[in-house]
């Protein structure tokens, strides 16, 4: 069973898209969710201060068979329609991650994947008085 609180829309709009995600994560996380990465068989995760490292298992499959897509938190690794065998996961990490300077090789059946932290960037901007 669920509870959601009432509330009025008027008041409270800004933080209802918010609100959707936050739930849709929950259930996400209660019902659906996979074992980390640190518990699924053939997966190993690292990090240090400035990357994730991520190593998996791909038996059979080449590197133009695989295609691995970045979006801010959340990496997403799946087989092409014409690889051998079907694979697909996706990990989701406590920080952002800077595509453009992640790197991924493939290497005896084993995809690494260097994942570079964003380095989050102050909001302030000073101005100057004139």
């Amino acid at each position: 069973m669920i509870f959601a609180p009432v509330i009025r829309p008027a008041a409270f709009r800004p933080n209802l898209r918010a609100m959707d995600r936050n739930l849709e994560r929950f259930l996400h996380q209660t019902l659906w969710s996979q074992p980390d990465a640190a518990c699924r068989p053939g997966s190993k995760v690292e990090q240090d201060d400035k990357s994730y490292t991520l190593q998996l298992d791909v038996p059979g499959l080449g590197r133009d068979q695989l295609q691995v897509d970045i979006d801010a938190h959340t990496v997403r690794i799946e087989s092409s329609a014409e690889a051998p065998r079907r694979y697909q996961s996706a990990f989701e990490l406590p920080q952002e991650i800077d595509a453009a300077q992640s790197s991924a090789q493939l290497a005896n059946g084993v995809l690494t994947l260097k994942l570079v932290k964003k380095v989050a960037s102050p909001q302030a901007t000073r101005l100057n008085i004139q």
